[in-house]
């Protein structure tokens, strides 16, 4: 089952007089991925590179920002991978302290930087979200959302109109349950929406 952290984690090695700054944290997509890289850019405008690693489904992706090919983004997406991590974004920001590392060295520094930071990770398990959206009479609507709480739920959008409309998010594992709770509890007056 793919894991995923609660809060982003962060570690700062030394390494033959570079300082390699890690962070992994999660991210939605590429895009807010390439957001973050670029914010580390300007908040290290010092530094020799800021390298990172996406996991995060179809969308990911290694960059090594001008160490050599192979040393630094494949080799962090390795240790998100073997870690089981699912919409995560590596960052390593390098500042080069004049002692070359070798490709070796530069693969042992990056995924140590890495590696180090999810020492501290608390990870659970990714969870997918989905969207529901039923109608119902007005009667029903302190039973529907009672459930939908119990069941941790969270509500959407509420439309009153000549019924009830109710839009919730619930995890995919929860949905089946809930859904048949309510088709229950609404003895068949409920409507699921498209």
């Amino acid at each position: 089952m793919p894991l995923t952290l609660v809060s982003p984690v962060h570690s700062d090695l030394l390494i033959k007089k570079s300082r390699f700054i890690g962070c992994v944290q999660t991210v939605a997509d590429r895009a807010q991925a390439q957001a973050i890289v670029a914010q580390l850019r300007e908040q290290h405008p010092g530094a020799t590179h800021v390298c990172w690693a996406l996991l995060a489904g179809g969308q990911s992706a290694a960059n090594d920002d001008g160490e050599p090919g192979g040393t630094a983004g494949r080799p962090m997406l390795e240790v998100l991978r073997r870690q089981e991590l699912e919409g995560v974004l590596a960052t390593v920001v390098r500042y080069f302290g004049g002692v070359k590392l070798g490709a070796g060295g530069l693969v042992r520094a990056y995924s140590d930087a890495v590696a180090q930071a999810l020492l501290h990770a608390q990870k659970i398990p990714l969870r997918k979200i989905l969207s529901l959206r039923c109608e119902l009479p007005y009667a029903l609507e302190g039973l529907v959302r009672r459930e939908l709480q119990q069941a941790g739920a969270q509500l959407g959008e509420v439309l009153h109109a000549e019924r009830v409309q109710v839009a919730f998010c619930v995890a995919d594992v929860d949905a089946p349950l809930l859904v048949a709770r309510l088709n229950e509890s609404g003895q068949g007056s409920l409507v699921w929406l498209a």
